[in-house]
Parts: C-alpha cells; sequence; structure tokens
C-alpha cells in the first residue's frame, strides 16, 4: 500500500497524519511543538517522535516549518496560485533518519504585498471539497492572522491579513485592558458579552473600533461590564471589526458571505458575529488542511505515479 504522511506545522503546535493510498486518515497525532516550541533535538526529533511506528512513506508538510524561523525556508508562489503552482515549488528536506520532507510554498500578493503559509494548504482542501468554488469564491479563515482569500478559476488571486486573534492576545496579556482579567485560556463563556462587543464595533461606523477599545476597561469600572466578561467582549469587538472593515472596503458582501474555513469554535464566532450586520449564513468548512495535504501530495505525484522532479536541499 502507497502511504502518505501529511503535516500541519505551525507557531505552536504539530499535527501529523497517516493517509493511505485513497486519501484516508488511518491516524492523527498532534503535539505541542510548533517551530518555536520543538523538544530536544529540534525538527529531526519532532519528526521521528511523532511518527513512531507509522511506515516508511514521503512527508509533506505546511506551514510556519517553510517560514525564515522553520526548518527550512521556502519561497512563495505569486498569485495567481493554484495546486500546480504548490506542487512545482515543493522543497524537499531530508530527516535525520532518513525521511524525505517536502515543504510546500507559501502564497504572496505582489500586488496587496501580504503573504501566507500554511493557509492556502487549506484553501487547495476547502475547494477539494466544494469544487463548485472554484470559479469564483471568497473564503475567511478566521485565526491568530485571519485571511481573507479571493479564488477565481481554482486559483489563490488575492489576499489580505488581519491580525485579529494576534491583537486580542497582545491586548488581553498586555495592556491595561486586561489588567486584573482571571487567569484563562480563552474566551467563549459569556455570549452577552461577546454580542455586545460586536455591535459596539458594527455601531462605530467609519470612525471604527479603535475608538472603542477602551471602552472594555470603561465598561467594567462603570460595573456595566463583569471583571470576566471582559474577554469575550473584547473578542467580540475585534471580530465585529474585522467584519466591519471587510463590508466598508466592499471585501464582504451582505448578500455574498465568505466561506468560513478553519477551527469549528472560532469559525461559530465570527458567523454568530455576522447576524449583528445583517449577513447571510455563512457555510464552514472543518479540516481542510487534511483534505488540502493529500490534494496538493497527489499533484506532485508523492502517492502513485511518477514523482515530480523539484529541488532538494
Amino acid at each position: 500500500m502507497h502511504w502518505l504522511i501529511g503535516l500541519d506545522w505551525g507557531t505552536s503546535r504539530l499535527r501529523a497524519m497517516l493517509f493511505d493510498g485513497d486519501g484516508a486518515v488511518h491516524e492523527t497525532r498532534s503535539r505541542a511543538w510548533g517551530i518555536r516550541h520543538l523538544p530536544e533535538g529540534g525538527f529531526d526529533a519532532a519528526l521521528s517522535s511523532i511518527c513512531e511506528g507509522w511506515p516508511s512513506a514521503p512527508v509533506l508538510a505546511a506551514g510556519m516549518v517553510g517560514s525564515r524561523q522553520g526548518w527550512r525556508e521556502v519561497g512563495y508562489v505569486d498569485t495567481p496560485a493554484g495546486i500546480d503552482a504548490l506542487a512545482a515549488g515543493i522543497v524537499d528536506v531530508r530527516s535525520a533518519d532518513g525521511r524525505r520532507v517536502g515543504i510546500i510554498p507559501g502564497v504572496r500578493d505582489a500586488l496587496n504585498v501580504d503573504v501566507m503559509r500554511g493557509e492556502e494548504t487549506q484553501v487547495v482542501g476547502a475547494l477539494a471539497l466544494r469544487p463548485e468554488l472554484a470559479g469564483h469564491a471568497r473564503l475567511l479563515l478566521p485565526g491568530t492572522h485571519s485571511k481573507w482569500i479571493e479564488v477565481r478559476d481554482g486559483r489563490i488571486v488575492r489576499l489580505a491579513t488581519m491580525m485579529t486573534g494576534e491583537l486580542y492576545a497582545i491586548l488581553r496579556e498586555h495592556s491595561i485592558l486586561g489588567a486584573g482579567l482571571p487567569d484563562a485560556t480563552g474566551s467563549g463563556q459569556d455570549a452577552d458579552a461577546f454580542d455586545t462587543g460586536v455591535r459596539a464595533a458594527r455601531d462605530s461606523a467609519a470612525a471604527g473600533a479603535l475608538t472603542k477599545l477602551f471602552s472594555a476597561r470603561a465598561l467594567m469600572l462603570d460595573g456595566r461590564l463583569a471583571l470576566d466578561a471582559v474577554p469575550d467582549y473584547l473578542s467580540g469587538l475585534l471580530i465585529g471589526e474585522e467584519l466591519r472593515a471587510g463590508l466598508a472596503s466592499g471585501w464582504l458582501r451582505g448578500d455574498a458571505p465568505p466561506l468560513l474555513v478553519g477551527d469549528e469554535s472560532l469559525c461559530a464566532r465570527y458567523s454568530r458575529a455576522a447576524t449583528a450586520f445583517n449577513l447571510a449564513a455563512s457555510d464552514t468548512i472543518l479540516d481542510a488542511s487534511a483534505h488540502g495535504l493529500w490534494r496538493i501530495g497527489r499533484a506532485a505525484a508523492l502517492v502513485g505515479g511518477t514523482p515530480l522532479v523539484y529541488g532538494e536541499h
């Protein structure tokens, strides 16, 4: 049987999937070994450990593992970028235990001066699951750095980044807005506070939510917002601002919401926020990375057929 190991290797986590020759995932493993939190022995040790007991097979990796701080820096494919360009841009490294590891390139939008790594694989997976969207679609991938991506004829033609998740973490952990907050791994407990934050961003109109940020503290000091509700209020304010900006720029239209791709709970928060803007219901695709890794692996002939020839380092 032909096997493929797919790696979704980001800044904070490593997820490994073992695919059979038909693309079925036989096993998934996850470790807190992002590129900034590697075990002793670095990338080689992390790969060897997470693949322990699995068959010898080509490995295909997406995400920050190909960044300047990753295992091997892999360049960007310029838009318009499709699966063929991504497969041709794969760069090989050899692990200490002899495994062949192909790293997928990122995508660069030179016109808008923006880049992404890992999300391109999610887009490929989303289009594999919803091929009817390949003609023209807009996708929203929530996360630390949310990505707004436009697809035409199966290729990524435009992208924009909003640092919503990272800004939330910075404000919560390193600003006056987070002073005195109880320890927590995240938000999600106070739906009313979240909705209030979304509406505050919506009602900020052209001024934008920057004018409303301090309200997270002022409302708490005034006794109108409980201390432990501040994280959800702030989350709603920032996600609401992302949607407000999308509408103001024309990227987002009320009658054609973008397809949400990513983590289920985070996509649910964006979908909830969209209702405050009277946006049509958004569809959601989960675990697109796995489907994208498999499709790119097939395009690069890592499973069956004759492999593409690409740079080995």
